[in-house]
């Protein structure tokens, strides 16, 4: 599974590791991702993430359904139809 954030869709960058002498070698940022558990008040539901903390931020401030709703639209998780389906096979 990839490293990649599934309400923002944020994922590693890759940049340069310096050292004293300022020689440089390639290196990857990675994303603080967290296997989070969330409850949807609007449909009852527990809903378990990898989400970034920067993620959970958005979460406290615009709540869970909105940012799913929002993460649906711009096709980081899948539509709640299609997942479930997925579950049951």
């Amino acid at each position: 599974m990839a490293r990649v954030c599934q309400l923002t869709g944020k994922k590693a960058v890759g940049g340069n590791m310096v050292s004293h002498s300022n020689h440089k070698t390639k290196r990857s940022f990675d994303v603080n991702l967290q296997r989070k558990k969330f409850f949807v008040p609007e449909t009852g539901e527990w809903l378990t993430l990898r989400v970034s903390t920067s993620a959970i931020k958005n979460i406290n401030k615009l709540g869970v359904f909105a940012c799913v709703k929002e993460a649906r639209e711009k096709g980081f998780l899948p539509k709640a139809k299609a997942a479930k389906a997925a579950a049951t096979k």
